[in-house]
């Protein structure tokens, strides 16, 4: 009988070739499954070990028969399918690993997956995943010594390389632009001075500001969905300010709130962006989003300028100036998708690609205000800056990747045994994770107390 592990890999996104190579590499046998045999075949080409094959996910038959013949299921598609795939392992009594945040749909299923005697361990890639690693251990760190946590700001941003952000959004798609802009429209909410903010999706850009991490760049931070339960998840109930967010280029707010305001974030259907029939040019779309009878330039950014409002002219003309990079002025057609979202992410995949020998960069920050027991008082930080390779593999996958796979064989091994809805929310799961991200992978937030 072989003793080999065996996983299920699902997906075909961009950080699945990381734990790919990482398994079979470790003598581990890899299944990769997607919808399509041939994206399968891409990424296991030139690696032993690891199996192409053809799988729907949402057949639970189809989805059995994989489960059944290994010991742990990684779940690299969409959030949405996951609960799926782990009433799957349930039956079949195999464990998971999903780099995605525990969803309600999930939580539902626990019961069920204690009784089971599995393990399914989550939120184990970038953000989520190491960004949990570090703010545990700082914050348990303090606590140890008697210490409070006042202040919590936690920021990551996936962002091209300086180099490569010459664009009017200093921005660039490793995949669809669509989830991105989706996630512009979401409302926040967090703590600042023991009182719950909330900000609408209409306002999230305007409530973006500067922040400084490295005088190199020119970053701005606006928060990032619902940080109220890490006062809980965290076990921090006396921080006064709990935030968790986003990081971007200086720009990029004024000009996404633009798109906005222009109508560029909606995704209901209109007549003119059938994709059926003959793609009309950018300026007439855009003529009719805003109105305009006659749609040559200077009636569209007087339409524009009603509609929106700039902070100075300077701003003005280097958001038009990015309007017209992107060809909305023009008489080029579109690539029409039925709705302004979909045709506007059309458009910025086919321009705001990275070329072939550009590099991205991940930078997450934490902050920690701590009080300690003698009323003395400091700042502490924990920061991960990683550039992509030129031809290579990118930041963003290595981080959401390497972390995923040194979890699948820390449940395969049994070093992570604890049974249910897991998250690296506590020191047990994490000290061996970080170690050995840090000791085989040089992946490591760098601590610095600051004067």
């Amino acid at each position: 009988m072989s003793t080999t592990k065996k996983v299920l890999l699902l997906g075909a996104g961009f950080v699945t070739k990381a734990p790919i190579s990482i398994l079979a590499e470790s003598g581990i046998e890899v299944t990769v499954a997607c919808r399509h045999l041939d994206s399968a075949q891409k990424l296991c080409h030139g690696i032993t070990n690891a199996t192409p094959i053809a799988l729907d996910v949402t057949v639970p038959e189809q989805l059995d028969v994989e489960v059944a013949k290994v010991d742990v299921v990684v779940s690299l598609i969409p959030y949405t399918l996951h609960a799926a795939v782990i009433r799957s392992a349930i039956r079949h009594k195999k464990n998971v690993v999903t780099t995605s945040y525990v969803s309600p749909a999930m939580l539902e299923l626990e019961k069920e997956v204690k009784e089971a005697g599995i393990t399914v361990m989550n939120e184990i890639g970038l953000d989520p995943g190491i960004d949990h690693l570090y703010a545990v251990k700082t914050i348990d760190d303090v606590h140890r010594v008697g210490g409070k946590i006042i202040s919590f700001l936690s920021y990551c941003g996936g962002l091209p390389a300086p180099e490569a952000s010459g664009n009017p959004l200093g921005y660039k798609f490793s995949w669809s632009p669509r989830g991105v802009l989706l996630a512009l429209r979401n409302s926040a909410k967090y703590y600042q001075d023991g009182q719950v903010v909330e900000i609408p999706g209409e306002k999230l850009m305007g409530s973006a500001k500067p922040y400084f991490i490295y005088p190199g760049f020119a970053l701005v931070a606006y928060p990032n969905r619902d940080s109220t339960p890490y006062k809980e998840r965290y076990r921090i109930p006396e921080a006064q300010t709990v935030i968790r967010g986003t990081l971007r280029y200086q720009g990029f707010p004024e000009f996404v709130r633009v798109l906005g305001d222009i109508g560029f974030l909606s995704d209901e259907t209109v007549p003119y962006l059938a994709q059926s029939g003959t793609p009309p040019a950018w300026k007439d779309v855009l003529g009719k989003m805003l109105e305009v009878a006659a749609p040559e330039e200077a009636n569209l950014v007087s339409a524009i300028t009603s509609r929106t409002k700039f902070q100075d002219d300077a701003e003005k003309q280097r958001i038009i100036a990015g309007l017209r990079w992107l060809g909305l002025f023009s008489t080029e057609p579109v690539l029409p998708r039925d709705n302004p979202l979909d045709t506007l992410c059309a458009t910025l995949e086919a321009k705001m690609q990275y070329a072939p020998d550009e590099r991205d960069m991940v930078l997450l920050q934490h902050r920690f205000e701590i009080e300690y027991p003698d009323g003395r008082r400091e700042i502490r930080t924990s920061t991960l800056l990683e550039y992509g390779e030129p031809n290579g593999s990118s930041a963003m996958a290595r981080l959401v990747g390497v972390p995923c796979a040194v979890a699948t064989k820390f449940v395969l091994d049994e070093t992570i045994s604890e049974k249910g809805i897991l998250a690296p929310l506590d020191s047990k799961i994490n000290d061996p994770l970080m170690k050995e991200l840090k000791m085989k992978y040089g992946i490591e937030c760098r601590e610095e107390i600051l004067p």
